[in-house]
This record gives C-alpha cells, sequence and structure tokens, in this order.
C-alpha cells in the first residue's frame, strides 16, 4: 500500500468508525427493522407528495439559507427564524459546533451513555471528550459540574437520552446551566422530544432563550419519518447562530430535503399519530415485558432499553434469536450495556411479532 506524504491528526486514528443499526438478515427478504428509531409509520404521505411535485426542478441549486424550512420550523414553535439553523441531519450541526468552538487540547464532556459521534466529532477536532457517569441510566447534572476544569469548552446533554430513554426535567436542566461558567457551551440534543408527554421536560426553547450559551438540536429524522433526507435545526442566540451561517456550507440542505421539511412540519395530523401511538406502546411495553420476565428502563421516547438476565438469557442469545424471526433491534455493547437490547417502537403488527418472539425466546 502506498504511503502518503500527508498525514491524518494523529487522534483520528484512535477512533472507531459509528455503525448505525443494520437494516437487513440474511435469509430474509423483508425484515422487521426496530433499530433505528425510525418513525412507526414510515415516510409522511405529506412529504412524499410534495417531493413528487418537486421532483423535475431537482435541476436547480437549493435556498442556500432554508428560508422557507426555517419560517415553517419558527411558526410551529413559536420563535424566531433569524435562530435557527438547518443542517444535513443535526448530525452535521454537532461537527460544525465542534468544529467552531472547540481548540486543539480542550475538553468536552459527554455523559456515559451519549450518542457516540459526539466523542468522534470532538476527537477529530483534536479536543479530548471527558465521560461522567451517569445514575440510574439518568443525566447526573452534579457528575457533569465535578468534571468541570479550565479546560472545558462544551458539554453535550442529550435529552431524552439515547439509548436509555430517559430525561431531565426543565427545572433540572435550567439548574445546571445557571451552575455551569458562562464560557461553556452547552448543546442540548433534543432529537426524541416530539415524543415527550411529561408535563415537566422542556426541548430547550426556553432555556435557549434565557442562556446566551445554550443552543438547542432537533431532527427531522423522528417523528416527522424523514431519517433517510437528513435534516436537522438548530436554535441558538443570534450570535451561536452568525458562527453557524459563517461556518456551514453554502448549499448544505439539499432541496428536496427542505421541500419535505416543510411540508412535513406543517402535518400536524401525522405528527399527532405518531405521538398517540408511541404513547401507547409506552404504557403497554413494561407489563408485557414485566410478563415474560424482563425490565425496560422507563422511557419517554419512540424505544426502549430491555435488560436481560446475566445467565443464559443473554441480550446476545436474544438479539441472533430476533434475527431468526426476522426482527433487527439494536446492541448497545458499544454504549457499555452488554446485557440490555434497544428497539424501537414499531407499528400495531411489528410490536405483537416482537412480543411474541421475545416471549418465545424467555420460554425457550
Amino acid at each position: 500500500m502506498k504511503n502518503y506524504p500527508v498525514a491524518a491528526h494523529s487522534s483520528i486514528l484512535s477512533l472507531k468508525p459509528y455503525v448505525g443499526g443494520a437494516s437487513s438478515v440474511q435469509g430474509f427478504e423483508k425484515v422487521i427493522k426496530l433499530s433505528s428509531n425510525e418513525g412507526a409509520f414510515g415516510t409522511n404521505p405529506a412529504a412524499v407528495q410534495a417531493c413528487r411535485d418537486f421532483a423535475e426542478n431537482m435541476f436547480r441549486y437549493p435556498d442556500g439559507g432554508s428560508v422557507a424550512l426555517r419560517s415553517a420550523i419558527a411558526e410551529s414553535h413559536g420563535i424566531d427564524a433569524d435562530r435557527i439553523v438547518c443542517g444535513n441531519g443535526s448530525d452535521e450541526l454537532i461537527g460544525l459546533l465542534c468544529h467552531a468552538y472547540l481548540p486543539a487540547d480542550s475538553e468536552v464532556i459527554v455523559t456515559q451513555y451519549a450518542f457516540l459521534m459526539y466523542r468522534l466529532y470532538a476527537v477529530g477536532c483534536g479536543a479530548r471528550p471527558v465521560t461522567v457517569a451517569e445514575k440510574d441510566f439518568k443525566i447526573d447534572p452534579d457528575a457533569i459540574l465535578r468534571a468541570v476544569t479550565a479546560k472545558t469548552k462544551m458539554v453535550f446533554i442529550t435529552n431524552p437520552g439515547n439509548p436509555t430513554g430517559t430525561y431531565l426535567s426543565k427545572n433540572e436542566l435550567i439548574g445546571l446551566c445557571r451552575r455551569l461558567p458562562e464560557n461553556i457551551l452547552i448543546v442540548i440534543d433534543a432529537a426524541y422530544a416530539e415524543f415527550v408527554s411529561k408535563k415537566d421536560y422542556d426541548a430547550g426553547i426556553d432555556i435557549v432563550d434565557e442562556f446566551p450559551n445554550v443552543v438547542m438540536l432537533r431532527t427531522f429524522s423522528k417523528i416527522y419519518g424523514l431519517g433517510g433526507l437528513r435534516l436537522g435545526w438548530s436554535y441558538a442566540s443570534k450570535e451561536i447562530t452568525d458562527i453557524l451561517n459563517r461556518v456551514r456550507g453554502p448549499f448544505n440542505v439539499n432541496a428536496v430535503a427542505q421541500i419535505a421539511g416543510v411540508a412535513a412540519v406543517k402535518d400536524r395530523d401525522f405528527v399527532q399519530k405518531s405521538f398517540e401511538h408511541n404513547r401507547k406502546w409506552l404504557d403497554i411495553l413494561p407489563q408485557e415485558l414485566a410478563k415474560i420476565g424482563l425490565k425496560m428502563t422507563p422511557s419517554v421516547t419512540n424505544f426502549v432499553l430491555v435488560h436481560f438476565p446475566a445467565e443464559n438469557k443473554t441480550a446476545e442469545k436474544a438479539d441472533l434469536f430476533l434475527q431468526s424471526r426476522g426482527i433487527i433491534v439494536r446492541r448497545v455493547a458499544s454504549y457499555g450495556l452488554p446485557d440490555a437490547l434497544r428497539m424501537t417502537i414499531g407499528n400495531d403488527e411489528e410490536m405483537t411479532l416482537l412480543l411474541n418472539a421475545l416471549k418465545d425466546f424467555m420460554e425457550s
């Protein structure tokens, strides 16, 4: 192999590429995919029609400012469109924030079960991720505060958490923001906010308005059913928004994604249908899993973290058994959870088949 004279940053060589949820099982033409927390009802029909109507205009460059999409988001959430930045998934926005705010040798605080991409982007910028423990699968604000040093430049808060499904209340989050130094950027990743029904939860809009060092991230990949288009957005102060607009690409969100996003955010019926369906299964699952001897961490999202006995009914064996039925869930050993599996809430038929398969596994 040829040796190239230009070497990558040494810290990048320590990274392992992020691996998404599996999509296929050998021997099955059609599978039940419950590994990536995608929408239970597939693609939003309104978005599908919008894409069809736009198809003949795909030769045109997209609007570089995503003006129509930002306006639709702003109207839906009652916020200032000028403080919104759209991205190629919220992943891109995470990367842009790291690029803009993390000098080499700085530190980034991430929690024990946080989204793995936070660490990858931080290391790619030459920063050092500092991992703090969670308590009962929930973010521990006191642990975050104890980890702060003079080198800390950013804190990532996944709220609700993934793969845990737990959340910090608005008061807990505000308390943390008040105690963190003002020169630290606080990133609230609220990818699953639309599924949360708890009255004490806040996705971050009010918190951004109170704290100029806070950024909220959102996505269209979950309740809106647009994961394949890669579309996300941020809400922050005008100063942070200005920085993001300086470092992002001029056409970072493609035209089809923008068109579909506008249609999806305006279709409140689809969102409400998805929300009600999800809430129904969040009520059903704890009882049904307990009947067959399984525990799940209480969840407010469209997935559940299911814990398996450490003896012969392991998470690994359960995963292989489910695959034998054509059902794909997500192993989370890479998050330090070898005895658990993360399972997306699918449609009614998929969930019935999943529960039946888990029952057969536990009784086998």
